[in-house]
């Protein structure tokens, strides 16, 4: 067993917690740093540096907003009217609200 703060395979998440600091520098000194959630790989740190560098050139996807701005939809004429919604007939209904004497 090496050193009380060496860190063999992935940080378990408790530990990474407890010593995030830690985490970040390794993952700034020694490259990413993997994380498990009960014994399953759940994140990754990385330093910002190599982020920046698998992310490099990728653009987020636009919002579905401007996915449908870029129809041009805006100049289609659209007009509505004001809907005050309908009158309904409800029937009348009497409730029977006498007690059963059986």
């Amino acid at each position: 067993m090496g050193a009380p703060d060496a860190v063999d395979g992935p940080w378990k998440l408790e530990n990474a917690q407890a010593r995030f600091s830690e985490v970040v520098r390794r993952a700034r000194t020694q490259g990413s740093q993997p994380v498990t959630v009960r014994g399953k790989n759940a994140v990754v740190v990385l330093a910002a540096e190599e982020f920046e560098r698998l992310t490099a050139g990728r653009r987020c996807r636009p919002s579905l907003f401007e996915e449908l701005r870029a129809f041009g939809l805006d100049a289609i004429p659209i007009e509505r009217t004001r809907d005050t919604g309908r009158d309904i007939a409800w029937p009348e209904r009497r409730l029977d609200c006498s007690i059963p004497t059986s």
